[in-house]
């Protein structure tokens, strides 16, 4: 990422300023949380990508800080809603807003931060970048309840899998890249190619995160959470469709029913490597990646652009 830092240098800090100021409340508990929200903030990938490309059509506005806070404050309360659906006590290594503050108020300030999101467009009669995030929003709500019907039965296939990535994941990632470019852009083709340029790597990104929850070498332990919570993901389903009728008897037992064991657990992880589950997703995520590059490569050549380049391979080469 340090090329994307250099490229946009004091925009980084005029971003951070216009967020904070953003998510400024009359409420002083909700003060109390959004600060804390601010310590412990991530490496705000999508916002970064969403200014790069604001970039690629010219001088970043005020219409561009707004478009880059609106995804990282809808992407932090849907963070929030994921903890307390799932129960977690931690995130990025501390405490969760859930475990601080308790459910009630976790899910509060998560709506929150989403209404104050698509306000700050409004407010602006920024109804561009409101129409994007607010179509995003509503794929992702559509990409969980696909998934929660499908993990439930434990019948989710390749097709099933990428629906629902695509709606979840990818929809912010292509949002965010999207409501930059057209900050900058007054070409709506080349707007929603920067659109399915975010889609592409979105998809990239979640094939990644899910390649990590079996490790290898450079990614270290595998944690195997995917299987605890009976979440079917590439590996997984690629291995389901190829082993024999025998062991795919016993691995969905194991995910239905013994999934809190580590032993069945590692040895669903096992059969995935043995069956090349983890190579096979690789080499999708490769393909996606290699699809939003070739998007990418449609524009000239510049500084904005290699940065760009550079932040997607470093997302794909993350180990966490």
């Amino acid at each position: 990422m340090r090329l994307a830092r250099k490229v946009l240098d004091s925009e980084l800090n005029n971003f951070n300023d216009f967020f904070r100021d953003a998510l400024s409340s009359k409420v002083s508990l909700l003060n109390e949380i959004l600060d804390y929200l601010l310590k412990n903030k991530g490496k705000q990938i999508r916002p970064i990508f969403s200014l790069l490309c604001s970039r690629m059509g010219g001088e970043l506005n005020e219409r561009s800080y707004r478009a880059a806070s609106v995804v990282e404050m809808l992407h932090t309360a849907s963070l929030i809603h994921d903890d307390v659906l799932d129960n977690s006590m931690e995130r990025r290594g501390v405490f969760s807003i859930n475990a601080i503050w308790k459910n009630k108020v976790a899910v509060l300030a998560g709506d929150c931060l989403s209404l104050k999101a698509l306000l700050l467009t409004l407010s602006a009669n920024d109804f561009k970048t409101f129409e994007i995030y607010a179509s995003a929003i509503e794929k992702i709500v559509n990409g969980e309840i696909i998934q929660y019907k499908k993990t439930f039965k434990l019948n989710l296939d390749e097709g099933a899998y990428f629906e629902i990535i695509k709606a979840k994941t990818a929809a912010f990632f292509a949002a965010a890249c999207a409501a930059g470019a057209s900050t900058t852009f007054e070409d709506s083709d080349k707007v929603n190619r920067f659109y399915l340029f975010g889609e592409k790597l979105g998809i990239a990104f979640q094939i990644k995160d899910d390649l990590m929850d079996y490790g290898n070498a450079s990614i270290g332990k595998p944690t195997g959470n995917d299987i605890r919570d009976k979440k079917l993901t590439l590996p997984l389903i690629y291995t389901l469709d190829t082993c024999d009728s025998r062991l795919k008897r016993k691995l969905l037992h194991i995910i239905r029913h013994k999934n809190k064991d580590s032993d069945s657990v590692y040895f669903v992880i096992n059969e995935v490597n043995k069956t090349g589950g983890l190579q096979y997703a690789q080499k999708k995520m490769a393909e996606y990646r290699d699809e939003a590059l070739k998007i990418l490569y449609e524009f000239p050549e510049s500084e904005p652009r290699s940065a760009l380049e550079e932040l997607v391979e470093y997302i794909l080469e993350r180990t966490y």
